[in-house]
């Protein structure tokens, strides 16, 4: 069989890549809030662990993106994250206390924040414009691929091995990622792109429209909290009805519902941005999540409800990650995209930073109802801004000035 054109080496080393590295961090990701509530952590500290990984993530990626570019070092710059991603499940499984776990997750997320927009550039580089939703949808696929078997896996396991020795065992797919990445990831031109000295100057030099883009992505992004809140959410929610250890296996379970949803939609959302325009089937997704929190808000605590809810959030989050990635590569230049990706990573961190800590105490203090609903407003605006900020962007044309 004849692979297509965009389906390279680079493409298809960067989904398996990101299978094994997703396989590793979600089978701790769906065991975290049981493992906090083993710790006695506070009921806000995942909150502040999903929002301060992120935040952290967010600041790296801006700049680790834009060294990347200049120095014509995106595949070193892509590996090297990788080893900090495939070593952070080592750390929490050592934990004795949410704050160690907090500095665990921390260090992972900084590796995902040096990786990122190296890789992202890099996949850019070697597809044509046309099939960047394709390539971008095959990435996200293979990546939620690896998110569900690693919920599968502590499905499987976690009412007969510890949750510690499972944590241990999730070194090793992160590992298999590091080597996947090295053997196919490959730059197409990695010569030192001609950037100002300074960051900010680069920066401002990004083209008008991506940057009115951010704005959306960055208002949007403060009511996309962290998924594991959700999982803490269900935990709590089905823990009087089913007991705690049956309440952890519904939350893995409905965390694995919303990945095979996330890795289903994910290439075919892309072909449709690559086909009826990336911009509308963006704002489709993002309007999307708004509805999904006012379903929590309305849903009985019944595990049937829950996932399709679930179900939604897998597929808002499959357009979230294709499309806005898709849509940068259109809107920005081939010698610019690993800043541009890092800047596009840095508004969903802070918009992750902001949600997951802001829900977190919302629930903690005032009631889950009200955080939801709070993210809803906050989505709602979101999409209204990214329908704004969009609306001159013509598919498959590159936009703006600074390319």
């Amino acid at each position: 069989m004849k692979w297509p054109p965009w389906l390279n080496n680079t493409v298809l080393g960067a989904g398996l890549a990101s299978f094994f590295g997703d396989l590793g961090y979600e089978t701790v990701t769906v065991l975290l809030p049981s493992f906090l509530i083993i710790l006695g952590a506070p009921v806000y500290a995942l909150g502040v662990i999903e929002g301060l990984s992120d935040g952290a993530s967010s600041f790296v990626k801006l700049f680790s993106g834009y060294f990347a570019d200049k120095f014509g070092r995106r595949r070193e710059f892509a590996l090297a994250g990788s080893i900090a991603t495939a070593i952070f499940p080592a750390f929490i499984a050592a934990a004795a206390s949410w704050l160690v776990v907090l500095a665990g997750r921390i260090t992972g997320w900084i590796g995902k924040g040096i990786r990122a927009p190296a890789r992202d550039a890099i996949i850019a580089n070697s597809v044509e414009k046309k099939d960047l939703g394709k390539a971008f949808g095959f990435h996200r696929a293979g990546d939620t691929l690896g998110a569900i078997a690693g919920p599968a896996i502590a499905l499987v396991l976690v009412s007969t091995v510890a949750i510690r020795t499972i944590f241990w065992l999730a070194v090793i797919p992160g590992c298999l990622a590091f080597i996947t990445l090295w053997l196919f990831l490959k730059e197409r031109n990695p010569a030192p792109q001609d950037h100002p000295r300074e960051l900010i100057p680069s920066l401002r030099g990004l083209p008008s429209r991506f940057k009115a883009f951010l704005a959306a992505v960055l208002v949007f992004g403060i009511a996309d909290f962290s998924q594991t809140l959700l999982i803490a959410f269900v935990i709590v929610a089905l823990t009087p009805s089913l007991g705690f250890v049956v309440a952890t296996a519904a939350g893995a379970g409905l965390y694995l519902i919303r990945n095979i949803v996330y890795a289903a939609a994910s290439y075919p959302l892309g072909w449709m941005g690559d086909r009826i325009g990336r911009r509308p089937v963006l704002v489709f997704g993002y309007a999307i999540a708004a509805v999904t929190f006012i379903g929590f808000v309305l849903a009985p605590p019944d595990i049937i409800a829950y996932g399709v809810l679930f179900a939604m959030c897998g597929f808002f989050i499959a357009a979230e990650d294709a499309l806005e990635a898709a849509l940068s590569g259109e809107m920005v230049g081939e010698a610019s995209r690993g800043l541009g990706y890092g800047a596009l990573a840095a508004m969903n961190g802070v918009g992750d930073l902001v949600s997951s800590v802001m829900i977190g105490f919302v629930w903690t203090f005032i009631g889950y109802s009200a955080g939801f609903m709070i993210a809803a407003v906050i989505a709602a605006a979101g999409t209204i801004l990214l329908i704004w900020t969009t609306r001159a962007v013509k598919p498959g044309r590159v936009t703006g000035s600074g390319v």
